[in-house]
């Protein structure tokens, strides 16, 4: 009877840990998140098909991708959404930093490349497990514009 009360004890301990360091480093990716968008908005990322005719360009594709672990409370409480049924919440938060974690990731590698905007800009998600958790993997891509180089005869 102890041995079942105490591993009931360390099942709660685990809940309470995963749910108190979980939002603890979700709220901090969540406010980087927001200061790189911030400084980020100078090179639009949009996704419509065609690009502007206005001016000459070079096409690259870039890519951003990343992968998101979820926590022990997450992967908990979806299990106990997967058994009743509904949305999963704790997930739908997750997916969205990790998107735009991939947004940020495909911009970076865009102003490397000295793009104006990236556009046609797509979204894949994939599911990984790691052991009986889960973690998403979402890979962000477009087309970056780069200005031509002026060719002048």
């Amino acid at each position: 009877m102890f041995e079942l009360l105490f591993q009931g004890f360390g099942v709660l301990i685990l809940l309470i840990l995963g749910y108190v360091f979980g939002r603890i480093a979700e709220r901090r990716h969540l406010k980087r998140l927001i200061q790189r968008e911030q400084e980020s908005n100078s090179l639009p990322a949009i996704a419509s098909r065609h690009p502007p005719d206005d001016e000459r360009y070079d096409l690259v594709l870039v890519t951003g991708n990343v992968v998101i672990a979820s926590d022990y409370f997450k992967s908990f409480m979806a299990g106990m959404i997967n058994l009743f049924g509904g949305r999963v919440t704790p997930f739908e938060s997750m997916l969205d930093r990790a998107r735009r974690e991939a947004v940020l990731r495909m911009k970076d590698k865009a102003k490397t490349n000295n793009a104006r905007y990236v556009f046609n800009v797509k979204f894949e998600t994939t599911r990984v497990l790691v052991g009986q958790r889960g973690a998403m993997e979402v890979m962000a891509y477009g087309t970056a514009l780069i200005p031509a180089p002026s060719t002048s005869y």
